[in-house]
Order: C-alpha cells, then structure tokens, then sequence
C-alpha cells in the first residue's frame, strides 16, 4: 500500500474529488494547510497598508491505496490539479507499512479497497 499525498490550489478541490471518485478511490481525507515553495508568497494591500503573506492557504488530499493503484490516481490528480501556473503544488508518495480498520479489525489491503 502507498500513502499519496497532494498539496494542491483550493479552487481545484472538486476537479480533482470528481477525477478520482471516476476512477474508483473510495476514500480521501482533505485539509486546509498554507505554505510556499518557489512562489514565496505575495503582497498584498490592505487599507492602504502593504504587508506580505508568506503563507499561501492550500489543499492537502492524503488518499491510501493499493499499490496497482498509485499510478492512475497520480495520474488522475496530475491532469485535473494543473492550471500550467508556479503554485499548483506537489504529489508525495509514501509507503503504507498497515492499515487497520477500527470498526471491524480488518487488515491489510481489503481496508482500502
């Protein structure tokens, strides 16, 4: 099993959601986070003020999925996440040593599957 993980821009959340609800992931989990890479940031004005946020807000989507899997959810995140623009974030894949589910004790691939 891999962890994939993406940091992507707010606004592409539900492009990327209904990419991979297309081809079959059954379950993701979503956060707000902010950060910066090569964009650093921006200023902005604010009241006549200028001040720079270095923290930009955006989507974290963390997915675990079996390992025949990995290459078209990261396919499917790779064409619906990209706008062509510095900022559309990242895609991090991570081994999954187990997975374990709560209600039932299950474990191994059948809990993501």
């Amino acid at each position: 099993m891999k962890k994939v993980e993406a940091i992507i821009k707010p606004f592409k959340l539900e492009e990327v959601k209904e990419a991979l609800a297309e081809i079959g992931c059954k379950g993701l989990t979503v956060s707000e986070v902010k950060g910066f890479g090569r964009q650093h940031g921006h200023k902005e004005l604010y009241r006549g003020a200028e001040y720079v946020v270095e923290f930009l807000p955006k989507i974290k989507i963390e997915i675990v999925v079996v390992d025949e899997m990995v290459e078209t959810v990261v396919k499917a995140i790779l064409k619906s996440a990209s706008t062509g623009r510095i900022g559309d974030g990242k895609i991090f894949i991570i081994p999954v040593e187990e997975a374990i589910r709560i209600r039932t004790g299950e474990t191994g691939d059948i809990v993501v599957s």
